[in-house]
């Protein structure tokens, strides 16, 4: 696992600023209306990481309803065994980015955002595995939705999916989470993603809304098991700002 490469991609990304999904809304008042989300985030588990970052456009502004633009990046590697190669074990290393317009909806403590627009992924194998279904670089379609559910001012729950037509690759979260010490979310959370050579189910905790103004940090933990039928703990951090 070459992490120096992913590490060195996540802190530049994080010289903008992370994150980890939908986030809860910022009170606005007069002028002040953020109109950018600027995330980023590192995912790392025993066989693998990704770094990946990006900006959300809302011209409305990001708590209020109307026509949103989504910039996502982010990149590599992952580890399986390859039955064609003699249960060798293969290096997948991705890159991928998205450009997708949409649009957010909010009704009371729920704030729902639709995306669906382009999707480019690039995928290199070492060594070259023939049967994977993901070889080279492509171009497809990619739809996305995020929520976020605030039933009372001290629980939430946030979940979101993504499919693209490229595979078709697969990803989703759902986790629910209780106000601690009046200062973040902690709860659950579970998800998983999957492509035509790799996927992984995972489930844990997840600390979530943690403040040091202009950032939100979250955070996550737990256990993953993968194709392989191989388990381990897994780790994820980011960090967002409004602008």
């Amino acid at each position: 696992m070459h992490w120096g490469g992913v590490a060195a991609a996540a802190l530049l990304v994080a010289a903008f600023s992370v994150s980890g999904g939908a986030a809860s809304a910022v009170e606005q008042s007069g002028n002040d209306v953020k109109r950018f989300l600027l995330f980023s985030g590192l995912d790392l588990w025993r066989h693998g990481g990704f770094a990946h970052g990006g900006v959300v456009w809302s011209p409305a502004g990001l708590d209020n309803d109307g026509f949103v633009f989504k910039l996502a990046f982010g990149g590599g590697e992952y580890q399986y065994r390859s039955g064609a190669l003699g249960n060798a074990t293969v290096v997948g290393r991705q890159l991928s980015a998205s450009l997708l317009p949409g649009w957010r909806f909010r009704r009371g403590g729920l704030i729902a955002t639709t995306y669906a627009g382009l999707d480019v992924q690039d995928h290199r194998l070492s060594p070259d595995d023939p049967t994977a279904g993901l070889r080279g670089t492509y171009l497809g379609l990619r739809a996305a939705i995020e929520l976020w559910y605030e039933p009372s001012a001290t629980t939430m729950a946030t979940a979101d999916a993504s499919v693209s037509t490229i595979g078709p690759s697969y990803s989703a979260r759902v986790a629910f989470g209780w106000r601690t010490f009046g200062s973040f979310y902690l709860g659950p959370e579970v998800g998983g993603f999957a492509n035509e050579n790799y996927h992984q189910a995972r489930a844990g905790l997840h600390v979530t809304g943690f403040k040091t103004e202009p950032f939100e940090w979250s955070a996550g933990f737990g256990w993953t098991t993968d194709s392989d039928d191989r388990g381990g703990a897994y780790g994820r951090l980011g960090l967002l700002t409004r602008l």
